[in-house]
C-alpha cells in the first residue's frame, strides 16, 4: 500500500514551518518530507515528528548557495571538501531525526562542454559518500528532475539516474524518482515506474503541468496511485507539490488513502 509523505517545504505554508507537522498529522499523514531542516534544531524538529508521531521520510543534502541558483553542489568540481561536509551534517540531521533516506543533489550544469567533466565529480562524490551513508543505515538517493523548472540540472531522465545506480553498484543508492518531473520529461509512468521498479527507493508526484494537487491536469494520478497499490508498492510517496490554495482544502484526492496511511 502507498503511504503518502506531506512535503512541508511547499503543503501547510499557511503557518510557519514547526507548526506544519501538526497540520499534516492532524490531516491524517503519518510521514512527511522537505527540502531543507538546516534552518532549525535537529533536535526541535524531532521534537515535533515525536510530539505528532510522524516518521521522518527524507531530507535533502545542503545544496549551496540557493539563493544564488545553486541546486546542489555534489557535481561541482572544486568543491569536494564542502560537499564532504555537507554528507556530516546531513547525516548527523538524519540520526536525530531517525531518517533513513537522504537525497543528494547534483547541481546545474552551466554550459553543455562541462556535462562531462561534472558527470565525472558527482560519480566520484557519490562513491565518496555511499559507504558513509551505508554505515550509517541510510539509503543514497539520486533524482532527475526537469529542464523546465530547473534548467541546466546534471540528469534529467530516469533512466540516466538508473546508470548512475549500476555504475555505483552500491546497495544503498537508489533512484528517488519523482512522477511529476518524469511525465514532463518522458511520460508514459506506468511502465516508466516498471522498468525502473527495482531500483527506485522513494517515489513523489504532483499535477502536471501546474506542480499543484494531484487531482487534475495530464496525468489520472487515481488510476496510477491504485495500480501502485495493486503491484504491492509498499514505498512512500511524497507529496510535493504547490497546494492552489488552502492545504486542508485540497485534499480530497488524498481521503482513499486517509484511513489507510
Amino acid at each position: 500500500m502507498p503511504r503518502f509523505a506531506a512535503n512541508l517545504s511547499l503543503m501547510f505554508n499557511e503557518v510557519p514551518f514547526m507548526e506544519r507537522f501538526a497540520r499534516a498529522a492532524g490531516q491524517g499523514f503519518r510521514g512527511v518530507e522537505y527540502l531543507f531542516p538546516y534552518a532549525f534544531e535537529a533536535r526541535d524538529i524531532a521534537a515535533e515528528l515525536e510530539r505528532h508521531r510522524l516518521q521522518q521520510v527524507l531530507f535533502n543534502l545542503p545544496p549551496g548557495d540557493w539563493e544564488a541558483g545553486e541546486r546542489g553542489i555534489a557535481a561541482l568540481p572544486g568543491r569536494e571538501a564542502e560537499f564532504r561536509a555537507s554528507v556530516d551534517t546531513a547525516l548527523h540531521y538524519a540520526e536525530i531525526l531517525q531518517c533513513r533516506q537522504l537525497h543528494v543533489m547534483a547541481g546545474v550544469v552551466p554550459a553543455p562542454d562541462r556535462w562531462e567533466t561534472m558527470h565525472h565529480c558527482w560519480l566520484e562524490n557519490l562513491a565518496w559518500a555511499a559507504p558513509r551513508f551505508e554505515r550509517a543505515g541510510i539509503t543514497l538517493l539520486i533524482e532527475a528532475i526537469n529542464n523546465r523548472d530547473m534548467p541546466g540540472y546534471l540528469i534529467t531522465h530516469q533512466q540516466q539516474a538508473r546508470d548512475a545506480v549500476k555504475t555505483l553498484g552500491a546497495p544503498n543508492v537508489r533512484m528517488q524518482m519523482d512522477l511529476y518531473h518524469t511525465q514532463i520529461m518522458e511520460g508514459d509512468l506506468w511502465r516508466t515506474w516498471q522498468r525502473h521498479r527495482e531500483q527506485t527507493g522513494h517515489l513523489q508526484a504532483a499535477g502536471v503541468p501546474g506542480r499543484h494537487e494531484p487531482d487534475s491536469g495530464e496525468v489520472d494520478y487515481a488510476w496510477l496511485f491504485e495500480q501502485l497499490d495493486r503491484a504491492g508498492y509498499a514505498g512512500w510517496i511524497g507529496c510535493e507539490y504547490k497546494p492552489r490554495g488552502d492545504t486542508a482544502a485540497g485534499l480530497g484526492w488524498f481521503e482513499r488513502w486517509r484511513s489507510l496511511q
